[in-house]
């Protein structure tokens, strides 16, 4: 798997390519149904699948405001279209100059100049171009006239439309098993796991620490089961966790992801990086009149999240 982030970096003599095009957040199973299509156009004409995204979202640039944060970031996204079955990611650099190509330059430029598309494979509401004037119509048109074949794929699942916006809706009201249905697996969140406030040691129970970096999305506050991976050894560990601000404490001032890992206090985690993993929600986030109501709270959390992730 090689990310290019350029035009320029991709290789002049890369041959002909089957191409997938899209933001691809979340690598959906809608975003999965168009690139099985393509891999299979691959390995019946011998050809290589490209996935091109862009970085950063669009409406980062051209409706900044109205950004969504981002399900996962691009090295993670590479991951996930690879295992659904891209061989080069293209993330294109989304400026105010590539806002201003029309349809037509953006398929002579990327498409065929390029990457050298055969095929092309992308979403049926596929929208492209200066004031996404392009869609699969168009793009069929134009790839008549180029040289490669156009199929826009229907990104529904029968009654539910898989989309990247459902899944961020999903997890604004911490719905994470609906997420994890669109998605099809678990949604999760990476980063380093840094030193809290270790209240949760003095209480028996050891959390991994990792803030929210406010662009990728985390679900609501509340209390979840799921599954801490350590990046560096692959160990997967059975955890409760709390999305929050520690209101029982008076709060911080960022939101953060602490874990539990189920029976073990002897981790050490500082400065690793790990995968966090969502797998349902136990409950909304409460400020507790005392500690020891906190910690009765929290006992029947962790055989809440036991008995699920057992099952």
């Amino acid at each position: 798997m090689e990310i290019w982030r350029s035009l320029a970096e991709v290789p002049a003599d890369l041959g002909p390519t089957a191409v997938v095009i899209g933001n691809f957040d979340g690598v959906h199973l809608g975003h999965r149904r168009v690139l099985a299509r393509a891999r299979q156009l691959a390995d019946e004409r011998g050809l290589a699948v490209v996935a091109v995204t862009f970085d950063p979202h669009p409406m980062a640039v051209l409706r900044p405001d109205h950004a969504p944060t981002q399900l996962t970031t691009i090295p993670r996204r590479a991951e996930l279209l690879a295992e659904a079955g891209a061989d080069h990611v293209l993330a294109l650099p989304f400026d105010a100059d590539m806002a201003s190509w029309a349809p037509e330059e953006f398929a002579q430029r990327v498409l065929v100049d390029t990457v050298h598309a055969a095929a092309v494979v992308v979403g049926a509401n596929f929208r492209f171009g200066s004031k996404a004037a392009g869609d699969v119509a168009m793009l069929t048109a134009y790839g008549r006239d180029h040289g490669f074949g156009v199929e826009g794929i229907p990104l529904d699942g029968g009654p539910m439309v898989w989309s990247s916006t459902y899944i961020r809706t999903c997890l604004a009201a911490g719905d994470v098993a609906g997420a994890a249905e669109a998605l099809g697996h678990p949604y999760a969140v990476r980063g380093i796991v840094v030193q809290g406030d270790q209240r949760g040691r003095e209480l028996g129970y050891p959390t991994a620490n990792v803030p929210t970096d406010g662009l990728t999305a985390a679900p609501a506050d509340g209390v979840y089961a799921g599954w801490l991976r350590r990046l560096d050894t692959g160990e997967r560990f059975p955890a409760a966790i709390s999305v929050g601000t520690n209101p029982t404490f008076d709060g911080v001032r960022a939101r953060r992801v602490e874990s539990y890992v189920l029976d073990r206090t002897d981790l050490e985690l500082y400065g690793v990086e790990v995968e966090v993993a969502f797998v349902d929600r136990l409950r909304g986030m409460v400020a507790f009149d005392s500690i020891d109501a906190l910690i009765v709270q929290m006992a029947d959390d962790v055989e809440h999240a036991r008995g699920i992730l057992d099952a």
